[in-house]
């Protein structure tokens, strides 16, 4: 089965950054993230969605 929720440090990895800029993305709004419990986790599709905005940003920004 596919994964649907990825971890920060998981996260951080796909995006070459670190962990807590993944916290602060997350603190910021600029992804999307869910609670279970006590764990805080982003969907693959948040992760998506963000690396195409910024692809995004930087077309307009040329």
């Amino acid at each position: 089965m596919e994964r649907l929720l990825l971890t920060a440090e998981e996260v951080a990895e796909a995006l070459h950054i670190g962990r807590t800029r993944v916290y602060a993305l997350i603190a910021a709004k600029e992804i999307t993230s869910v609670k279970i419990g006590g764990l805080r986790r982003i969907p693959v599709d948040a992760v998506r969605e963000y690396a195409a905005h910024l692809v995004q940003l930087e077309r307009e920004a040329s």
